[in-house]
């Protein structure tokens, strides 16, 4: 793999741990932040997932970050 494909791949992860993040911060499940956002759970897990880069619209970014109730950017300030 080389280092950009590392790179996306560490960024997919931190984005999917953020996510999950607030979503437990607001004591939703996979499935019902799914039914807000119009995702499958298995879609929302597969974000989440560590080891599971999964691509999501922008769009999809805007209606999760519209459901936690937190700015969209908040997604991408990753904790190291």
């Amino acid at each position: 793999m080389d280092k950009m494909n590392k790179k996306r791949q560490s960024q997919y992860k931190q984005l999917g741990l953020t996510v999950a993040y607030y979503r437990k911060m607001r004591g939703l499940t996979q499935l019902q932040l799914a039914e807000h956002t119009n995702l499958s759970r298995t879609h929302i897990s597969n974000l989440e997932a560590p080891n599971m880069p999964t691509s999501i619209s922008l769009d999809k970014l805007f209606d999760i970050s519209d459901v936690l109730g937190i700015p969209v950017k908040a997604l991408f300030e990753f904790r190291e």
